[in-house]
């Protein structure tokens, strides 16, 4: 019997998996996650100094005259319940109060435009102590945050759930907001003006 010739077959390669299949990607993160754990573990952990001027969760720093943090919402609402801020705020907390406000806050309010022109105004009052902050166009309420927890002698001011929500979260910092057509303080107890 004679060999049967065979025909050379042009063009035709061994199948491969293409880079981008599922399974090799799948494969390709779980080694990549693995290794980032492993780099975590081998970093030195941060840990965060206390603050010495803190008594379990009673912040020592705040007393008489009380600064306080006013975020741009509040005053919008005490405009809106006809509400004087520095006598309401004296009312709440029984004893002398100043308001300050960031150089964020006010750029917030110079945006707003013409609506809020009784909130710049009112801003401006020689009452209000104005506080440069280092964050270049920051969003305000981020600013408002990390004075509070850069200074903690401060008591913020805002009617914003979830600004009042990340304030929380730092011990020590009293949150004031509008309650009715009333300031109200949490978590301090020296305000014996606040309505319980």
């Amino acid at each position: 019997m004679g060999k049967s010739k065979q025909t050379r077959k042009f063009a035709v390669t061994k199948k491969i998996i293409s880079p981008k299949d599922t399974r090799i990607a799948s494969v390709a993160e779980k080694a990549k996650q693995k290794k980032e754990e492993e780099q975590k573990k081998k970093e030195p952990r941060q840990v965060e100094q206390a603050v010495s001027s803190l008594f379990f969760q009673h912040n020592e720093k705040l007393g008489p005259p009380y600064h306080v943090l006013v975020d741009t919402n509040f005053i919008n609402f005490s405009i809106r319940k006809k509400l004087d801020i520095v006598r309401s705020m004296m009312d709440c907390l029984l004893a002398k109060c100043i308001p300050c406000i960031t150089d964020c806050v006010m750029g917030e309010l110079e945006k707003l435009g013409g609506k809020y022109k009784i909130a710049l105004r009112l801003a401006k009052d020689p009452r209000f102590e104005r506080i440069p902050c280092d964050c270049k166009g920051c969003y305000a309420d981020d600013c408002i945050t990390q004075m509070a927890k850069q200074w903690r002698c401060f008591i913020v001011a805002t009617c914003d759930k979830e600004l009042r929500g990340r304030i929380r979260k730092i011990p020590g910092v009293p949150c004031m907001y509008v309650s009715g057509y009333r300031y109200t303080v949490e978590r301090m107890p020296e305000a014996y003006g606040a309505p319980r």
